[in-house]
C-alpha cells in the first residue's frame, strides 16, 4: 500500500473493520444505558439519606465515610484494571453531587419546619 492509499484520518472503515466497530459501540451504548439506569438508582438511595439525615439534623457530608468509599473504589478500579485516579475522580463527582442534593433536602427541610 503507497503513502497515498494509506487510509488517514477522517477514512470510513470498511467490511469487517465496519461490523466490528458497529459490534463495539453496540456495546458502548448498552454500558452507557447501564450507567445512567445504576446512577438513577444510586441517586434514589442517596436522596433517602438526605432525607433521613435531614430529619435527624445531620450533617449534609460525611468526610470519613468518603474517605474510605474512596479508598475502596480505588482499590475495586486496580482490581478491574481501571485506573484507580479516574475511579477517584468520577467518585468524587458523585459525592459532590450528593452533598448538594443533601444541602437542598435539609434547607427545604428546615424552611418547612419554620
Amino acid at each position: 500500500m503507497t503513502e497515498a492509499e494509506t487510509p488517514g484520518p477522517g477514512t470510513v472503515p470498511e467490511g469487517e473493520a465496519l461490523r466490528e466497530l458497529t459490534l463495539l459501540r453496540a456495546s458502548i451504548d448498552n454500558l452507557d444505558a447501564a450507567l445512567v439506569h445504576l446512577l438513577a438508582e444510586r441517586f434514589k438511595c442517596t436522596q433517602k439519606v438526605g432525607r433521613l439525615k435531614a430529619a435527624h439534623d445531620l450533617p449534609p457530608a460525611d468526610p470519613a465515610r468518603e474517605a474510605e468509599q474512596i479508598k475502596r473504589l480505588r482499590r475495586l478500579a486496580a482490581e478491574s484494571e481501571l485506573e484507580p485516579q479516574f475511579a477517584e475522580k468520577f467518585l468524587n463527582f458523585i459525592v459532590e453531587e450528593v452533598v448538594r442534593h443533601h444541602k437542598l433536602i435539609a434547607a427545604a427541610a428546615a424552611a418547612g419546619e419554620a
